[in-house]
């Protein structure tokens, strides 16, 4: 059993308590905590830790506190705050703004929109100030959202109408979306993945492929570089489901290099220092093409690599040589 969330752990209104997955075996406490309970950042998690509302098996644990498969978290969340959609000055690369859309390049560790956990501090109130709408008045102007952990570009709507239109065009596949990935083992030059998607029966935060029933997810890839048993991807999603690279390459043998929720820390002392230091998936949104709402050209804009999946990389070649 993978937790046993008393209430359940997207809860953040009393204590819970839930199993250390095998997943997270190894890990630290501090960097294990926002994946196991993803309302929670890792500065959250630090705090909890500080104040003494974490416990595992019953003691008071360190940041550093490296866990094992099996033992008892519990968890004393703080009185959440109220989401706000105000402004806030939080910096973010706008690669194109025009009367109907917002294109940016998301950070890593960049929450799209207010929820519980985070009130504030999210890209919906960065773009706030840029005139972001349409859609759903808690997450104005979002069409479509990456993971915290996941870097690259989005488009936000900027009025009803282009909200619409690009909703229309996510639903139907009509977007073109690329990724970059780093990945843990030798995957073939090139592979198509089509399978059955859903929630996980035991663990509900994460999502799997190995199922009977569900919906359809397909992925594409095909291999770029390879250095130390890893590999550099370009990642062709057909359709958007959460979680969904994630899953499909580390359910058919290669998960993402510092995924911890997919993926197992590295048994190479060097490659599990490169993945550390990384401190999130090795994966990025680097390129976005869809219809604008307006004109109906077709637009495309790209995002290069950030500067810590291009450190991960170049270390993995230093390896290599």
């Amino acid at each position: 059993m993978y937790g046993t969330p008393l209430p359940p752990a997207s809860s953040t209104t009393g204590p819970f308590e839930l199993l250390v997955p095998s997943s997270a075996a190894g890990e630290r406490l501090d960097r294990a905590l926002p994946q196991l309970v993803p309302e929670l950042t890792r500065s959250q998690a630090k705090r909890l830790i500080d104040l003494e509302r974490i416990a595992v098996d019953g003691a008071r644990p360190k940041p550093g506190t490296i866990l094992r498969a099996g033992q008892r978290l519990r968890i004393e969340p703080l009185a959440p705050d109220e989401p706000s959609l105000e402004p806030e000055a939080i910096p973010v690369d706008v690669l194109y703004r025009d009367d109907d859309v917002i294109v940016v390049d998301k950070p890593a560790d960049l929450v799209v929109h207010p929820a519980a956990g985070h009130a504030r501090g999210t890209l919906v109130n960065a773009l706030a100030h840029l005139g972001a709408a349409g859609g759903d008045p808690g997450r104005p102007g979002i069409v479509h959202r990456l993971d915290r952990g996941t870097s690259g570009v989005m488009v936000v709507a900027r009025n009803v109408v282009a909200h619409a239109r690009l909703a229309e065009q996510f639903q139907r596949h009509l977007v073109e979306k690329i990724y970059a990935a780093i990945v843990v083992g030798e995957p073939p030059a090139e592979l198509r993945i089509e399978t059955l998607f859903s929630r996980h029966r035991v663990d509900r935060q994460r999502f799997t492929s190995r199922t009977t029933r569900g919906r359809t997810a397909l992925t594409s890839f095909r291999t770029r570089e390879r250095a130390a048993g890893c590999a550099l991807l370009d990642v062709f999603l057909g359709t958007g489901r959460t979680h969904q690279i994630r899953v499909h390459l580390s359910e058919h043998g290669w998960p993402i290099l510092g995924d911890p929720v997919y993926g197992r820390a590295p048994r190479d002392a060097a490659l599990r220092r490169i993945a550390e230091a990384l401190g999130r998936p090795a994966l990025h949104a680097r390129s976005l093409a869809f219809d604008h709402p307006r004109s109906g050209e077709r637009v495309r804009f790209e995002a290069p690599l950030p500067r810590d999946i291009v450190v991960a990389w170049n270390a993995l070649r230093a390896l290599q040589s």
